[in-house]
């Protein structure tokens, strides 16, 4: 018997050191990484928010503080890209637009006057098969003329699996793309992204969002193995250069942002609350601050780290951080009562206690 489990406890043994033995090997083959331990460094948000968020000057007009477009919103989710395209006006964007199908349309619009609603997107239900070629290019149509006015879209929120409308949405990722428009992809639009990993691989214009378990998927589909936790920071260090160039926010505990270049973490603690559509918040607020980031990168020519000279990773930074100082302060008031929508209340003054507007 003891002879039996020894051989066991060898066995389990020798499969442990076999499947880290391979992963080890497939990420040596990743861009000539020779499995070298990856340290992250703790950002300066505070510094990053005060650097890339614009002045309220004057003479400045209606969309030079940010256009944003949400693409998400169907008969069963309304509330994610509500969530998504308010925080971007919350934070101080001009104009926030939500594209949508017909069925969510009205809903959202009822939620707030001040978003721009554009109800052109089309479930299967609502399609038939003679007319799905025509109906697809109408919707890119539709959206595409849109499109060059949009400082960043957000793919996602509240989009739903319906395969005509991933396929639509797929299409507009890759028009965005033509027209160097950089994209912020969340709930859905990585799963869509996950299975097609080439609508971002290389585009650096690109930042995916990933959960707990939408990173996990990603990582067995691009890597092929398993989430290593104890080599974190080495594993999405070579997620993202798998994918060539996008910029990759790891949710969690800490968030742990990564371009292939470096990896940096934010680790302000925000809430204990951990309540639906806070993901929503942060795909809006990285939009506006990676727009605004862009911007003020185009316009200065600052002496920085490769990594903090990219846009997208700027706006992850300060999106994550300041999601996390605005989660602290609704915590402080509403305890277990925290809901989405109080912490959206709390963006503006996390971002005046960090930047007054004067």
């Amino acid at each position: 018997m003891w002879a039996s489990s020894a051989v066991v406890r060898r066995q389990l043994f020798l499969i442990r050191s076999l499947g880290g033995y391979c992963c080890q090997i497939h990420s040596h083959r990743m861009r000539g990484i020779q499995g070298a331990n990856v340290a992250a460094s703790e950002a300066d948000a505070e510094s990053i928010i005060r650097r890339v968020t614009p002045t309220l000057d004057p003479i400045r007009y209606k969309g030079q503080a940010g256009k944003i477009a949400v693409i998400g919103g169907c008969r069963e989710y309304t509330g994610a890209p509500y969530f998504a395209a308010i925080s971007a006006l919350k934070l101080g964007a001009d104009l926030s637009h939500v594209f949508c199908t017909k069925d969510a349309a009205t809903v959202i619009k009822s939620y707030s006057p001040e978003l721009i609603v554009h109800p052109v997107l089309e479930e299967s239900y609502s399609v038939r098969d003679d007319e799905r070629d025509s109906v697809s290019a109408k919707v890119l149509s539709e959206v595409g003329k849109w499109m060059e006015r949009f400082d960043c879209i957000v793919v996602g929120p509240g989009l739903g699996r319906d395969p005509f409308l991933m396929g639509c949405v797929s299409d507009i990722m890759r028009h965005a793309r033509q027209s160097s428009i950089p994209i912020v992809i969340d709930g859905d639009g990585l799963f869509l992204v996950t299975n097609n990993l080439d609508l971002v691989c290389g585009n650096p214009l690109a930042v995916l969002t990933p959960n707990v378990n939408e990173y996990k998927r990603l990582v067995e589909k691009a890597l092929d193995c398993e989430v290593n936790d104890e080599d974190g920071t080495n594993q999405l260090q070579l997620l993202a250069r798998r994918i060539d160039g996008v910029t990759i926010l790891r949710k969690g505990k800490s968030d742990f942002i990564s371009d292939g270049e470096a990896v940096t973490s934010v680790s302000t603690f925000g809430s204990p609350r951990r309540c639906g559509g806070q993901g929503d918040i942060l795909s809006g607020s990285v939009a506006v601050f990676s727009s605004w980031a862009r911007r003020h990168l185009l316009s200065t020519k600052e002496a920085t780290g490769k990594s903090l000279s990219n846009p997208m990773v700027l706006g992850c930074i300060a999106g994550s951080a300041l999601l996390r100082r605005a989660a602290a302060l609704a915590f402080q008031n509403k305890k277990r009562a925290t809901l989405t929508t109080d912490i959206i209340e709390y963006l503006g003054k996390s971002l005046e206690d960090i930047c007054p507007a004067e």
